[in-house]
């Protein structure tokens, strides 16, 4: 019988998480192990989670520069207008690019922000005259080069001791 997913994380489901954040490919045994559950109730707490819609997705995070995608670049774009069609026109033309690992819709200077993977400058330039300036409504493109990656992680912050998630009135999409 299914059961229902409590709205409750405690400790050791905290545990659970933060452990899955770091290796997703650990098994259920040394799961719990690490968690100090046996295997049948550390397996219920992780279907639960899942349930709870928290494990958006399992990846692999690859080598870029063993890839030999050398620049990781920044390019803070700006439309002529900012009304719906032309931001969904710009999102549309922009998630289909393999180039493009994230893309913001911002509050600033600049509508949007991407990083954007690339081998060397000449894949950059390739991409901002073959795509990004051929995006109907793009005014105004800066790109910035990332000199060296300070930090990067995967894994979000969460509260050591637990928490109760929030309604779903007010929880994000994701989290439903």
């Amino acid at each position: 019988m299914p059961t229902t997913p409590t709205k409750r994380l405690d400790k050791i489901d905290i545990a659970i998480l933060s452990t899955l954040q770091k290796n997703a490919r650990i098994t259920n045994t040394e799961l719990a192990r690490v968690v100090n559950l046996s295997t049948t109730p550390c397996f219920n707490r992780v279907r639960n989670i899942e349930n709870l819609g928290l494990i958006k997705q399992q990846v692999t995070l690859l080598n870029p520069e063993r890839l030999g995608l050398n620049l990781n670049v920044f390019i803070s774009v700006s439309l002529e207008r900012q009304v719906e069609d032309a931001l969904r026109s710009f999102e549309e033309a922009i998630s289909v690019r393999p180039e493009v690992m994230e893309c913001y819709l911002m509050t600033g200077d600049a509508d949007y922000l991407l990083r954007v993977v690339v081998p060397d400058t000449k894949a950059l330039e390739r991409f901002i005259l073959d795509h990004l300036t051929k995006v109907k409504g793009v005014s105004n493109i800066r790109s910035s080069f990332a000199l060296k990656q300070v930090r990067y992680k995967t894994e979000l912050p969460l509260p050591a001791n637990g928490m109760t998630l929030p309604d779903e009135e007010s929880a994000p999409q994701e989290w439903l």
